[in-house]
């Protein structure tokens, strides 16, 4: 069994009680959402680098093909870390169903991470958007990918993906009888979940897919 993906996610938000409470009390979808998935709620493995090579494993495919090349991939090295990654042969990365595009933004991370280039220890006093500024500058990642740290790592209670496919699909779905939505459609829907986007966000991926999501 490949170590990473053994890995048991072993801490969540401690606001999240207090986030499902205020959704389902300004929010007539989360009040029936919210209850449908129990005990289940926002995970993370605590590993900034591992968060943020899954979210570019991760672009532009589904949930389900995501996950199975990022198996592929973490089969790959013993564990995935930046001088692991950097080790692993381009041919093999590629045989894993990643792109060539993504074995170079993985390479990159790698290298920013090994030569200090990612200060992690100031983020924690950050706000959002600048966090996010911070790591557009590393190619590969753009502001979905920040987002997703954003959530799955820092695990930021207010973040709005609004390029998130899962995101839009869901709204459509959930609020609009599966009419398209556009971004200020659901910027409007949203408003109802601050401080607590993130949460809401959580919950909308579970509507289209329970199998909750880690990075």
């Amino acid at each position: 069994m490949n170590p990473v993906t053994a890995t048991t996610p072993t801490d969540f938000p401690a606001y999240w009680d207090e986030a499902c409470q205020h959704l389902m009390k300004k929010d007539r979808v989360m009040r029936k959402l919210i209850p449908q998935f129990g005990d289940a709620r926002l995970v993370t493995r605590g590993d900034a680098f591992v968060t943020l090579a899954r979210s570019i494993v991760g672009q532009q495919i589904s949930v389900k093909a995501a996950q199975s090349v990022w198996d592929r991939f973490s089969s790959l090295s013993r564990r995935i870390t930046p001088s692991g990654v950097l080790r692993l042969n381009v041919d093999d990365m590629r045989g894993a169903g990643l792109s060539a595009r993504k074995v170079e933004y993985l390479v990159d991370l790698a290298l920013h991470f090994q030569d200090g280039k990612l200060s992690l220890k100031k983020w924690v006093d950050m706000d959002d958007e600048a966090i996010i500024e911070e790591l557009i500058a590393v190619r590969g990642i753009g502001r979905w990918t920040a987002e997703m740290f954003l959530i799955f790592h820092l695990m930021r209670p207010n973040v709005l993906p609004l390029d998130d496919v899962g995101l839009i699909n869901g709204i459509s779905k959930n609020y609009f009888s599966g009419d398209v939505v556009s971004r200020s459609d659901a910027r409007d829907v949203a408003v109802a979940w601050a401080p607590y986007c993130s949460v809401a966000t959580w919950y909308i991926w579970r509507s289209l897919d329970p199998l909750p999501v880690t990075y």
